[in-house]
């Protein structure tokens, strides 16, 4: 006979709480047990359990659940559950962080089901992992077949520089011009220099510069500092379209330190590991809050409010622009209340939490240009036009060109010169509605105040309807598929950059990355945020009828017949692909911004 404590730890989610039965196995080395609690789950509550098992199970494995409902399926959302046994000093902690569903009354039959929510063991939540292999503890269960090559392959040069063409995120890389004032080579460095030089000559040579994050405050989390650099990563395009990193520095100078160190391939490789991981985390913060969050979701809900300030409902463009505003504003408000807010996620995991993110935000809003939300003008001003493997930059075009044809084809049905669209009053106060208030005068940044022709005013729904679908696709959909093994993308760094070469350890590596509790918790926001939903609207298949009549019918059954040609280009070129890029697949393209 042996006693355990059981704590089980409900989420603060709205709605996490749950009236229906919740059942629970501990599973062990030499058995399992049936535990006879009567759970109720409360929101933001922690209950408490003592339940004598009596035979010997062992050292635990896991802990199964059960969710049962009567009539009505009232969904729990599961933090954590941590057991105590017999004799044991801490707690074994089993991490969930996901709603759990109901299947019906108890079944043995069916008990197959539950497995899908089985806990692993990951013993102390606040400690460090011991060893790189320690991850796969809680990378076990479902994921897709992209988060499996990114386990196996990331620590290879050639996937750390794929992602920067058609990972997360893709929207940071540029052709460079000239080479960057900041990366300072020191004396000893002359063949860099040259290979530099002849990769700039070649029109080969790219970049990546993280400098926005300078100056970013660190996040401190449960007492314990967080680290955030500015890393500048510069990168070769072979013959074959495969792009490798040559030099990465973790730190811009700066007056007490004028030649930060410079990271090779050749260096030893545990330091050269570090310092791609430094890139990898500092690609992490940008991404979630500068060109998902800030350049996706919250730029949907400026053009979401202003359609329903500005104009009516049988207004054409409000006609156009409504099944792309769909759930925008719920979602966005859920993460106010829960990711960004005072105690959220953010501030929980993030090396940029704490109020660095907010900062930071309204950094990159500074930076935020119409050209950059337009793929023609960005692609072309980052150098990423006519590069078979830039995927995301192939499939971005595409997409935008169709959806100008569909937004042209409606636009022309009722405005038939350039003079009805100056006079339209509703119209004018709607683009000045989003340029000056929304998005806080931004016409210095080529937003435009008025608009004066119908190509002008065609290119503008483009733009918003782009970045409510397919944009939010392109860095939304794979988080799951890059983030989940967190190793390739950590949400934060426990230790400052190195300074040296030949001091970096594998203890200095495994102290820098996330703890088990930081690790868990982003793979499980990660599975959230990617995971397909049953009520998901791709792009062009919206049921309303906002138009009546045939020729409107007309111009959407052949932005659908383009969809459909697309959907089928890109699965015919993804089966020759070792990587297939599928997040501009039109069936995977969600209508509006609903996660």
């Amino acid at each position: 006979m042996g006693r355990y404590r059981i704590h089980v730890a409900t989420g603060a989610w709205p709605f996490s709480g749950s009236f229906n039965r919740v059942q629970l196995w501990l599973v062990g080395e030499r058995g399992e047990a049936e535990l006879e609690l009567q759970l109720r789950p409360a929101r933001s509550q922690v209950e408490e359990f003592e339940q004598d098992v009596p035979q010997d199970l062992g050292p635990l494995q896991f802990v199964k659940l059960r969710k049962h409902h009567s009539l009505v399926d009232d969904a729990w959302f599961c933090d954590r559950i941590t057991v105590q046994g017999p004799g044991a000093l801490e707690e074994a902690a089993f991490p969930c962080y996901r709603w759990v569903q109901g299947r019906g009354p108890a079944d043995p039959a069916r008990g197959h089901w539950f497995m899908d929510i089985a806990l692993k063991h990951v013993y102390s939540l606040m400690r460090s992992w011991n060893s790189l292999e320690d991850f796969d503890q809680i990378f076990w269960g479902q994921k897709t077949a992209l988060a499996e090559k990114v386990h196996q392959r990331w620590q290879d040069d050639e996937l750390f520089g794929y992602q920067f063409l058609n990972g997360a995120n893709p929207m940071l890389l540029r052709r460079s011009t000239s080479l960057p004032s900041r990366l300072v080579l020191p004396s000893g460095m002359e063949e860099l220099q040259a290979q530099l030089e002849k990769e700039l000559q070649g029109g080969s040579l790219f970049e990546a510069d993280f400098i926005l994050l300078d100056g970013i405050p660190a996040n401190v989390i449960q007492g314990e500092k967080q680290y955030l650099a500015a890393p500048l990563v510069m990168l070769k395009m072979d013959p074959s379209g495969k792009l490798l990193p040559m030099v990465i520095q973790i730190e811009p100078p700066n007056p007490s330190n004028p030649t930060p160190p410079l990271f090779l391939p050749s260096d030893p490789p545990l330091a050269w590991l570090l310092a791609k991981t430094w890139v990898r985390s500092s690609d992490f913060q940008l991404h979630e809050l500068q060109y998902h969050l800030l350049n996706t979701h919250l730029l949907a809900e400026v053009f979401t409010v202003a359609t329903m300030r500005c104009l009516p409902g049988l207004h054409p463009v409000f006609k156009l622009l409504i099944p792309h505003t769909r759930y925008t504003l719920d979602i966005n408000t859920r993460a106010r209340n829960q990711l960004i807010s005072d105690g959220g996620v953010f501030d929980k995991v993030t090396s940029s939490g704490g109020g660095g993110h907010v900062q930071l935000m309204r950094q990159a809003m500074t930076q935020l240009t119409y050209r950059s939300l337009c793929p023609p003008d960005d692609l072309a001003d980052r150098g990423l036009m006519g590069i078979p493997s830039a995927l995301y930059a192939h499939d971005a075009l595409r997409l935008w060109d169709i959806i100008a044809r569909y937004v042209e084809g409606i636009i022309h049905l009722f405005y038939h010169g350039d003079d009805v669209v100056r006079g339209d009053p509703e119209l004018q106060a709607w683009c000045r509605e989003i340029t000056e208030v929304g998005l806080c005068q931004a016409q210095d940044r080529g937003f435009p105040v008025s608009f004066q022709s119908r190509a002008q005013l065609c290119h503008f729904l483009t733009m918003c309807i782009f970045t409510c679908s397919a944009q939010h696709a392109a860095v939304n959909t794979g988080q799951f598929d890059w983030f989940a093994w967190v190793p390739n993308a950590p949400c934060t760094m426990r230790m400052p950059p190195p300074t040296t070469k030949e001091d970096v350890t594998m203890d200095t590596v495994m102290g820098s990355l996330p703890n088990v509790w930081q690790t868990s918790l982003q793979m499980s926001i990660t599975w959230l945020l990617g995971r397909p939903h049953l009520d998901m609207v791709p792009l062009g298949h919206h049921k309303e009828e906002y138009f009546s009549g045939p020729e409107p019918k007309a111009v959407l059954r052949q932005f659908q017949a383009d969809l459909d040609k697309l959907e089928k280009e890109i699965m015919a070129r993804n089966e020759q692909l070792d990587l297939p890029y599928e997040y501009l697949k039109p069936s995977l393209v969600e209508s509006s911004i609903t996660i």
